[in-house]
């Protein structure tokens, strides 16, 4: 069995791969727009202006494959409830994954030290998607 996320970045989902690309390292595996689909009755393929929006894309951050899509490209993106954890050994990747994604987006708990990582604090990007970043965990130490 295998659960990944699907993220629906209603009508951002070109621009968020982009900006996943410069700020994460991220690679997009495979992207299909609308007007590439094999299926021509798509209800969301017909409506005017979807033809050049993403239908489906993955996408590789670290070890990690996310799926994406422009979903009814409805303009407002929305991620509640549910938050991506990225995790570094390095404290330094920490704060430049963390500064990265706080671009344009919110802080909602800047990074600090705490019991259990030298780095963690929590910032929804400018799509709103919530992530946790993680740098310098205390269980990683040797014994």
């Amino acid at each position: 069995m295998h659960v990944q996320p699907y993220l629906f970045f209603e009508g951002r989902c070109e621009e968020a791969l982009a900006f996943y690309g410069e700020k994460l390292g991220a690679q997009t595996q495979m992207m299909m727009r609308y007007k590439e689909s094999p299926e021509k009755n798509n209800a969301c393929a017909d409506q005017p202006g979807m033809e050049e929006k993403i239908m489906h894309a993955s996408f590789r951050v670290g070890d990690t494959v996310l799926m994406a899509s422009d979903g009814m490209a409805s303009g407002t993106p929305n991620f509640q409830g549910v938050s991506l954890s990225l995790t570094v050994d390095d404290v330094a990747k920490a704060d430049q994954f963390f500064n990265a994604l706080a671009e344009g987006g919110q802080v909602q708990l800047p990074l600090t030290q705490t019991f259990f990582a030298k780095r963690f604090g929590m910032v929804a990007d400018k799509f709103g998607v919530a992530w946790m970043i993680l740098g310098g965990l205390e269980h990683d130490k040797p014994a």
